[in-house]
């Protein structure tokens, strides 16, 4: 279902951000991020520097490399291809490795921007981390899910995912429905 009509506006800005998980051959995981941001016309930047409407304004990258199991991060690499003080901005991905050893799961984000934090990291590439970290779930659930066969190998995977959300709520039907040994009913 489409969002409801807008008032009538014109367009300030565009922001996009691409996320893609790989499966290694040496069993980690990758998960990649871009971010770019484009205005629609010309604009100056607070340090004067000209940019061209239709040109990005910001256009960054992160790969994580993460073990399957544990989704402890191994590698980072970041870049900035497009900043308006391009100068500077691009030394900031060189902090990225400080993600180093942080395992994606609970308290994964407040850990990540504390070593991140200020001028040790970039905005925009720290803004990046939640989408990564969810991209970095996905990419090993669509292997693991794949291989849960048993109600207790569900049971196992529900566990880790009550109180992450709504639907993992520990209320909800579906928590309720597994942990009581029964099979859900699809889409309730």
């Amino acid at each position: 279902m489409p969002l409801p009509p807008a008032a009538p506006r014109q367009l300030a800005h565009m922001r996009d951000i691409r996320l893609r998980g790989y499966f290694r051959e040496d069993g980690q995981i990758e998960v990649e991020a871009r971010l770019t941001d484009v205005k629609p016309g010309n604009i100056w930047t607070i340090s004067d520097y000209p940019v061209a409407g239709g040109e990005p304004l910001h256009d960054m990258w992160i790969r994580l490399t993460l073990t399957m199991e544990e989704l402890e991060i191994t590698a980072c690499a970041a870049v900035t291809d497009a900043a308006p003080m391009l100068d500077l901005c691009a030394r900031a991905p060189l902090g990225m490795e400080r993600l180093v050893g942080l395992r994606i799961g609970k308290g994964f984000i407040k850990e990540a921007m504390a070593r991140l934090a200020g001028d040790a990291g970039c905005t925009h590439l720290r803004e990046l981390l939640q989408p990564l970290a969810t991209t970095a779930i996905q990419t090993r659930y669509g292997v693991a899910m794949g291989h849960l066969q048993s109600l207790d190998e569900k049971q196992e995977a529900v566990r880790r995912l009550i109180g992450s959300c709504h639907t993992y709520g520990e209320t909800s039907p579906l928590v309720t429905a597994l942990l009581a040994g029964m099979e859900p009913v699809e889409g309730k």
